[in-house]
Formats: C-alpha cells, structure tokens, sequence
C-alpha cells in the first residue's frame, strides 16, 4: 500500500514540470478553438447584419424579426418608416428591428 503511495508521489515530482506546459499548452489551445468556432463568426455574423442596416435605403422591400413585411418609405438617424399591405398602413421600427432586406430599391427598377 505504501509502495503505491511512494510511487505516485515520484511520478508527480520527476514529470511535474512537463504536466505542467502541457496542462498550459491545452487551455492555450482551447482558447483559441473557442475563439475560432465562437466568437469570431458571431462577430463577424453581426458586422454584416449592421452593416446592411446602415445601407438600408428608400424604397427596399424588408422583413422585419417579427415577420412584418413591408417597403421603406423613409429613413431617420435609428428608425425607419415601414409601409405594409395595400391599405398603405405605416409602422415606424429600430433599425435593429431588420430581419433581412428582401429587394433593394435599385434591384426593383
């Protein structure tokens, strides 16, 4: 019983050092796996998605997150005006209420 305690304990000591940079080599490189498949195309995901609320323009044809579709009819500093249906109603929403942009004003020509 004593021989298996002694034996543990030798192993630790004479191998401490190399477990240790290993155990660091790991959590390094599990880091940066996180950092791969997480975080950089969530923020990627979220730059393109401002970046096609900022060129949001007059007359784009858009689907808002809670499924209202309609044409943009005008555009201020964080809203944007929304005309849906053939009664023309209109609805002001955030910008970050866009879902996508179904047809741009260009595109619609």
């Amino acid at each position: 019983m004593f021989s298996f305690l002694e034996s543990t304990e030798a192993s630790t000591q004479s191998g401490g050092f190399s477990g240790g940079i290993i155990t660091i080599v790991m959590l390094v490189a599990m880091v940066a796996l996180f950092y791969f498949l997480m975080y950089r195309p969530q923020k990627k995901q979220e730059k393109e998605a401002k970046n096609m609320r900022d060129s949001l323009q007059v007359g784009d044809e858009v689907t808002t997150i809670g499924w209202i579709i309609g044409k943009v009819v005008s555009i201020k500093e964080e809203t944007f005006l929304l005309e849906t249906g053939r009664d023309k109603v209109r609805i002001r929403f955030l910008k970050s209420a866009v879902k996508s942009v179904d047809v741009r004003a260009e595109d619609a020509k």
